[in-house]
């Protein structure tokens, strides 16, 4: 068995890890007959070059390493399968028709629900109980393949993008054991997608991090902003502003980027960010003379000012007594 492993972050090397302890050969020679990552970036002050974690794991064990598929073609690499864990390009016809069993990916939703970039983002968001993996062959088309197998997993209330994708991958890792050989004997039966049913995901940019300020003044009050929210990376979905799902979003945007709003600080009359890295709810009836019947009011645990360390809320507040949520008209959101 011969693999080309296609990914980047560091949550994917439990599966690389499983692939080459569990199908190593007598000879000790790894499955992985290469590796596909993204280039190295230059990063800080000195801009010096910062290699992704496959690239390191690949370096280490002495596997191949390449920064575009096409090279796995120039270069006559063989192998059986390409597998893809959170690699971030789109890979080409040619490619993909290297290999005598195609490449599976794996993606963080119920395929065909929430295709694209930001499945796990938007399963927190929309408040799913919890979250599916797909397993499925590419073809030419976005998340378009059909269905190799499926399962899902819990999202817990404190679950962010991070500690999902630790646990699924972590998961993930042990259902391939048993899935690949599998497929590559042609035991199980592939199924298409219904395609009709398809839902959209795009990139999280930076600026999608940010939460309007008259949301949040609301929800500290623990009451709803009458009116829509625009996800802007889930396509034709709006919801509306609750406690609730502003404290899913902020859980949505860690590790990256990290919520973040607009307050003045009217002593200094600046307008800065605020980031938020941490919240929580708590019932409106210990904060409300009239208490909703399950209502909750969002309380953020953790903040940062712009050029500042981060602080708890306490803290914040005990800092600067004289803030408010504002709207800044040179910032686009």
């Amino acid at each position: 068995m011969k693999i080309v492993f296609f990914g980047t972050p560091n949550y994917v090397l439990p599966v690389l890890e499983s692939l080459h302890k569990t199908f190593k050969s007598k000879a000790g020679e790894s499955p992985i007959a290469a590796v596909v990552t993204q280039t190295p970036k230059p990063v800080g002050r000195k801009q010096q070059l910062e290699y992704s974690p496959v690239d390191t794991w690949a370096h280490k064990k002495n596997v191949p390493i390449y920064f575009d598929g096409n090279d796995l073609i120039r270069n006559k690499v063989q192998a059986d399968l390409g597998l893809i864990a959170s690699y971030g390009k789109i890979i080409s016809k040619e490619v993909i028709e290297h290999f005598p069993k195609g490449i599976i990916n794996v993606h963080f939703s119920l395929l065909p629900e929430f295709r694209g970039a930001s499945p796990t983002e938007a399963a927190i968001i929309t408040g799913q109980k919890e979250i599916g993996v797909t397993i499925f062959k590419i073809d030419e088309l976005l998340d378009h393949g059909p269905i190799i197998s499926q399962f899902t997993e819990v999202i817990q209330k404190d679950d962010t993008v991070e500690t999902l994708r630790i646990k699924l991958f972590k998961r993930v890792a042990e259902v391939l054991m048993t899935l690949i050989p599998a497929y590559l004997q042609d035991k199980i039966t592939l199924r298409d997608q219904d395609h009709s049913k398809a839902t959209y995901t795009k990139i999280v940019k930076k600026e999608d991090a940010f939460i309007p300020p008259e949301f949040l003044n609301v929800a500290l009050q623990g009451q709803a902003f009458k009116g829509k929210w625009n996800i802007p990376f889930i396509k034709d979905f709006e919801i509306e502003p609750t406690p609730r799902v502003i404290e899913r979003y902020i859980r949505a945007m860690q590790p990256w980027p990290i919520a973040w709003t607009n307050i003045k600080i009217l002593r200094d009359k600046e307008i800065k960010r605020l980031r938020i890295l941490k919240s929580h709810l708590e019932s409106s009836a210990t904060k409300a003379t009239k208490p909703v019947p399950r209502a909750y009011t969002l309380v953020p645990d953790l903040v940062q000012l712009e050029g500042k360390l981060p602080v708890t809320w306490k803290q914040f507040l005990e800092g600067y007594t004289d803030i408010k949520f504002i709207q800044n008209p040179d910032i686009q959101t």
